[in-house]
């Protein structure tokens, strides 16, 4: 993957979801106050106003794009998700992929470069159009021709996108890779409309969308954005006439707005005393789910002392997750020990075995020469723009003062995150507290983007490649042999066992600390049924009714 502004999408502003790759959440609503947060009417909690038949959904999320071969935000990954279908998407409450546009699963080729995907029949456009392999094809192309932020996520493994037959469509890689069906359910990845878009760079349409899925695009404005049912849709029909996402400018007013009904649904984005005050409230329904989002500390193996492996491990170890998550957010996150989150298939838990030991860490740190009267001196840095970044850098601090005393010493330096992003592949920064958000449900996609190198040694470290672009500077031969075969094998318990490996090399050379995964919490009110947030992150409107 090579560097460009879209990479750095994938990095939060706070927020954690479908790819940062969906990442960044403030969002713009023009004087709106707590006497005038409802779109529809006013309510009363647990029995929302306005159209009985209609869903309105409240969230500070930002939305930039519809277009989805630009788009790379989390809204608008949840927009493009219910406006329109891909060849695959994920089954509710589970990782496994299951066909939508397409039919079957794709036939892939002996050399593991060829997919033959049958795509289904009798599918409409929004604006009439009929739905064939040549309007996939150019869907496809349009992604991966048009320059948009998320382009490079086909653009690095695809060679071709070609119809060979009326329902029948034919991608080329330019390399095998195990985890490309995974990536064929990115919601960008969705079927367009020939007749209503461009191939060409730059030719986007942010404030308009027609695709086969099954809403239709009703208005857009900064501050609402409309959906109507699609009557022509293909698939089962929603259960509801459509929904209205009302964006608020501050999660304050979005919390007043779901505690005095003013809305159904509350998503993205409340702070832990707002959750937790909306979990524990008989009137509002809560509707967790394990989300993609992971933060972590990249530690810059080139600077000293964090050139030596037992430093490294020894922070590791001192760090007491469950506390972190505890004290920090309120239960409200998941404490992780590998960057492959538990939830994720192919995660192993490296890093839980010493999990908070602070003899172990002494331990180690004493081995690598480091005692009370010369103690690790560390600057240890964060972004001063994201609250919960503030927090948790002072928890980790304080972590440190209670109980490696005298042993080790953190200056926390905090900076702004696009300074932080500028200068971190520069080596600015000895270790750095980031998050990250995958553009697909694949263990590849938290160990490659993170691990991997293009060009460096062993003695000089990564001087270009993913490794290099985290600020971690890491280099392993064998972790760029198994990076590789990982992606090529399909033999699930051989591509396990490489899987395995990599991350016992993680818990072994500590380039990376995982610290937690996020949690995607939907908050709606009583009578409001059919709820749910898909591992993915993504809400599933059709589902959606209220009760009469």
């Amino acid at each position: 993957m090579y560097w460009n502004a879209s990479y750095w999408r994938r990095f939060s502003t706070g927020s954690s979801g479908w790819i940062g790759r969906f990442i960044g959440l403030t969002l713009l609503c023009a004087m709106l106050t707590v006497g005038c947060q409802a779109p529809n009417g006013g309510g009363t909690a647990g029995s929302s106003g306005g159209d009985p038949n209609r869903i309105t959904l409240g969230t500070t999320a930002k939305v930039r794009t519809l277009d989805p071969a630009d788009s790379y935000e989390i809204l608008s990954g949840n927009l493009l998700y219910n406006l329109g279908d891909r060849l695959y998407t994920t089954e509710p409450g589970s990782s496994e992929l299951i066909p939508q546009l397409a039919t079957a699963a794709p036939t892939i080729s002996d050399d593991g470069l060829t997919y033959t995907i049958p795509l289904r029949e009798g599918v409409v456009f929004h604006d009439g159009a009929a739905f064939d392999a040549k309007a996939m094809e150019f869907s496809l192309n349009r992604f991966l021709e048009n320059g948009g932020d998320p382009a490079s996520l086909l653009g690095n493994l695809v060679e071709s996108v070609s119809a060979t037959g009326e329902f029948e469509l034919t991608i080329t890689l330019q390399k095998p890779f195990a985890a490309f069906p995974s990536i064929l359910a990115f919601p960008g990845l969705c079927a367009v409309s020939p007749q209503a878009y461009e191939i060409g760079t730059g030719k986007f349409k942010p404030q308009e969308f027609v695709g086969t899925g099954p809403y239709q695009l009703a208005q857009y404005n900064n501050d609402t954005i409309k959906l109507n049912a699609n009557p022509s849709y293909w698939g089962d029909a929603p259960a509801n006439e459509g929904v209205d996402i009302q964006i608020f400018a501050s999660s304050s007013n979005l919390f007043n707005a779901v505690k005095t009904g003013a809305v159904d649904a509350a998503y993205q984005s409340l702070d832990p005393n707002q959750v937790k005050t909306l979990q524990e409230s008989a009137a509002i329904q809560t509707v967790e789910s394990e989300g993609l989002g992971i933060h972590y500390l990249s530690v810059n193996v080139l600077s000293e002392p964090l050139d030596q492996p037992e430093v490294r491990q020894a922070l590791s170890t001192m760090i007491d997750r469950k506390l972190l998550s505890d004290r920090v957010f309120q239960g409200q996150v998941e404490p992780i020990y590998s960057l492959v989150p538990a939830g994720v298939e192919g995660a192993k838990a490296v890093f839980d075995k010493d999990n908070g030991d602070a003899a172990v860490a002494k331990a180690l740190l004493e081995q690598a020469g480091f005692s009370e009267s010369n103690p690790l001196q560390l600057d240890f840095w964060y972004r001063s723009n994201i609250a919960s970044n503030v927090q948790a850098a002072n928890t980790i601090k304080a972590i440190a003062d209670q109980t490696l005393p005298g042993l080790v010493e953190l200056n926390l330096q905090g900076v702004e995150s696009a300074t932080a992003y500028a200068n971190l592949d520069k080596g600015a920064y000895p270790i750095f507290m980031l998050d990250w958000t995958p553009d697909y449900l694949d263990a590849d996609s938290y160990l490659q983007p993170f691990m991997d190198c293009d060009e460096g040694s062993a003695s000089e470290g990564c001087k270009a490649g993913e490794s290099a672009y985290q600020g971690s500077f890491y280099y392993n031969d064998r972790v760029n042999e198994l990076i590789d075969q990982q992606r090529t094998v399909t033999d699930p318990a051989e591509r396990q066992t490489l899987l395995t490996e990599l991350q016992d090399i993680l818990g072994k050379d500590v380039p990376f600390i995982p610290l937690w995964a996020s949690k995607e919490y939907l908050f709606v009110q009583g009578n409001v049924q059919g709820a749910a947030v898909l591992p993915t992150s993504q809400i599933p409107f059709k589902d959606m009714n209220k009760s009469q």
